[in-house]
């Protein structure tokens, strides 16, 4: 597990920034998808071509992933069985807000 900060734009061009711990980047990404949109200070925030940058802490590394990228990966068929299980996490993670 890493820190990593998450930040992205909400439709009306607000950046949002938010430190979760996760153990790869589609797992920050997912973490922080649902953060911001539990969030009421957070607009919606864009699909498709939306960035969200990850910036790993320590050493610190960033990472740009769209949100339909992210998307596209999680709904695709997993490679093994521990894809398998990540990605059932990252559903998981997701659906908690609703």
């Amino acid at each position: 597990m890493k820190t990593c900060k998450v930040s992205c734009l909400d439709l009306k061009e607000v950046e949002h920034t938010v430190e979760v711990s996760a153990g790869s980047v589609y797992e920050a990404v997912a973490q922080a998808l649902r953060i911001f949109r539990d969030n009421d200070w957070v607009e919606d925030i864009g699909r498709g071509q939306t960035p969200i940058s990850v910036k790993v802490k320590h050493p610190e590394i960033e990472h740009t992933v769209r949100v339909q990228d992210f998307e596209r990966w999680l709904e695709a068929s997993p490679h093994s069985p521990a894809e398998m299980l990540l990605k059932n996490r990252l559903r998981e993670i997701l659906a908690k807000g609703r």
